[in-house]
């Protein structure tokens, strides 16, 4: 279960995501959006860097990268309207947090579980999910293809945990994996094929949820 201090940093968290939602969406606050979007990834890094000593190096570097690499996404992703370019850094950023993530979650990899029917599912999935995209991503067809494929190994490789950490740290990162998949698949259905009822809320709640599970759950694998 969570500890105090996690219970605690969730709740503080959790009152950043809903200021965030809601400086997104009332346009005049709208300017406020720029600081409270970044500092989601912000107090997850301190809360990383303070509480996570007790895990080993080399876990706690690449979380950290991640978490830094996803912040600067964030950062770009604001300004994407601006050039497809900085849409491209956000996404090469976003990309290179999985990858990050992918390497933590492979340290505790146990090689006797059967990934066959989860990555039939997560085919499938994106299959159906590329599908809708494929006539909107123009130029961007390879990047995007690129990022499905490794979007889909950050869920497998948080599967491939199971059996060799405490079932809840399993779970809690698996979901965020999951919440992950999720959050880009409307992020990308929103942009490349049509606008989606509400996209802002859910995007980022499940984005959010993402982030903070994966966390905790790198936390608790001790």
């Amino acid at each position: 279960m969570l500890s105090q201090t996690e219970k605690s940093f969730a709740l503080i968290f959790s009152t950043i995501v809903i200021a965030e939602l809601i400086f997104d969406n009332i346009e005049g606050l709208y300017r406020f959006h720029y600081i409270t979007k970044p500092l989601i990834l912000i107090a997850l890094l301190f809360f990383f860097w303070k509480y996570g000593e007790d895990l080993d190096k080399k876990t706690k570097q690449f979380t950290l990268m991640a978490l830094l690499c996803s912040l600067i996404g964030d950062v770009l992703l604001m300004f994407s309207n601006i050039s497809e370019n900085i849409f491209i850094g956000g996404l090469i950023a976003f990309l290179s947090a999985h990858v990050f993530y992918i390497m933590v979650f492979l340290k505790k990899k146990n090689s006797a579980n059967n990934i066959w029917p989860l990555l039939i599912l997560l085919s499938s999935y994106a299959g159906g999910i590329f599908y809708l995209l494929k006539d909107g991503l123009g130029d961007l067809l390879i990047p995007i293809i690129v990022y499905m494929i490794v979007i889909l190994s950050l869920g497998i490789s948080a599967y491939f945990r199971r059996g060799n950490v405490s079932k809840y740290s399993f779970i809690l990162i698996f979901l965020g994996a999951i919440f992950f998949i999720i959050s880009d698949s409307l992020l990308a259905l929103n942009k490349f094929y049509k606008p989606l009822p509400l996209s802002n809320l859910s995007i980022m709640i499940t984005y959010s949820m993402a982030q903070l599970l994966i966390v905790l759950g790198i936390k608790k694998q001790l």
